[in-house]
């Protein structure tokens, strides 16, 4: 079913306010991520947190269930956490390593997850390696094999890296992970939402994603999806009395689904627009969404290389809804700024948040203009038109 670009755009109040090309950062939520949102923040003021938390039990239930049919898994596979970060951390933190063994991941890693192998890296001689890219500039599953032996005690990558259109080979690296015996964590922050995910497809054993990027959530949500048989295999790196019951003065039993990795606090209001978030995706449908993602990120990749100047650094061989560009003569923050001036919203990304790439391409920063299903032709105009009048 093609996307209805006038329903979505009408059930989106943002659309009436900016243009706005920052989904990889914050998309502009649906009606019904907000109603959900503020209807239990009502509640909570008229009744108690505690007691509008209960009366919402049976759709706090109904949460797991819509993130699960989202990336074909088990409602019990599913934690909610806080955001993305979080959920990666839950679950790389969980892992044991000892002197030696190694840690593969990609060159277009996000930084805080190489800051993490490296802390633990410090802290128990492990050791972090790169896998090469392809002339595609993907992570190389041919690199990746001949790099596998038995000290290899997990990989992790990162699906749609933060700088730019990449879609690693997820599918192709799980089968290498499976192939092998390997854990295989998969960041999905920037895929969840914009493409559609099946695990079991893919093959990993832990994903993590946000609910404020593509999916169009609330901020300060995320979920966590760890493989049933890997779950008891991780014991999360902090419990409290909701991922653990305490049984006797002297032992704790950790309960044995994915929620081991949440903890008992919660923004109760943002997990219902985390599902409301969910069920709008399910409900515009994710294979829609993705080829219409795809042809307008093209579109707009294809009018910036025409204009003099602009040189457009996306990479792979698969791309997703991230356009990344520079202008020659203009830093990234003043073409940020410009924009903004006329309602017109991007992020930059800067060199640190993904040092391995950046580094090895000679890159210091880049604009980033990510595209959402509820952009316009009209708006991605307006966008090529502002840069080449800078």
């Amino acid at each position: 079913m093609p996307i209805d670009l006038e329903r979505l755009r009408a059930e989106t109040p943002g659309c009436a306010e900016v243009a706005h090309f920052n989904n990889a950062g914050s998309s502009l939520p649906p009606q019904a991520v907000l109603d959900a949102v503020i209807a239990h923040l009502q509640l909570e003021a008229k009744i108690g947190g505690y007691e509008a938390a209960a009366a919402a039990d049976d759709r706090l239930e109904a949460v797991y269930a819509s993130i699960a049919k989202l990336i074909n898994a088990a409602p019990d596979e599913i934690a909610l956490v806080e955001n993305a970060t979080r959920g990666w951390d839950m679950a790389f933190y969980a892992m044991r390593f000892q002197p030696g063994d190694r840690i593969l991941t990609g060159i277009a890693e996000y930084a805080s997850n190489v800051i993490s192998y490296l802390q633990v890296a410090r802290r128990t001689g492990a050791v972090v390696e790169a896998v090469p890219n392809d002339e595609f500039g993907q992570v190389s599953v041919a690199a990746l094999v001949r790099m596998i032996d038995q000290k290899v005690k997990l990989l992790a990558f990162t699906h749609v890296p933060t700088n730019g259109g990449l879609v690693n080979p997820a599918a192709e690296i799980g089968a290498v992970a499976r192939r092998h015996g390997i854990p295989f964590l998969l960041d999905a922050c920037q895929s969840v939402g914009q493409i559609d995910i099946d695990v079991a497809a893919i093959g990993c054993d832990m994903l993590s994603a946000t609910g404020r990027k593509y999916l169009r959530g609330p901020r300060g949500t995320g979920f966590l999806y760890v493989r049933r048989a890997m779950i008891e295999r991780l014991e999360p790196p902090f419990l409290d009395l909701h991922a653990a019951e305490w049984v006797a003065p002297d032992r704790y039993e950790i309960r044995k689904d994915a929620r081991r990795f949440e903890n008992w606090e919660s923004y109760v209001a943002g997990r219902l627009g985390l599902g409301a978030a969910a069920d709008y995706a399910l409900k515009v449908g994710m294979p829609a969404i993705e080829a219409d993602l795809s042809a307008k990120a093209a579109a707009l990749r294809d009018m910036l290389s025409a204009i003099r100047g602009v040189t457009v650094h996306d990479l792979g061989r698969k791309k997703g809804g991230i356009v990344s560009f520079t202008k020659d003569g203009l830093g990234a923050d003043a073409i940020k700024s410009a924009l903004a001036a006329r309602k017109i919203n991007v992020s930059v990304s800067g060199a640190s948040s993904t040092l391995y790439d950046m580094s090895a391409r000679g890159l210091r920063e880049l604009i980033r203009a990510s595209v959402h299903y509820v952009n316009s032709t009209a708006e991605l105009h307006r966008l090529v038109e502002a840069i080449a009048a800078l």
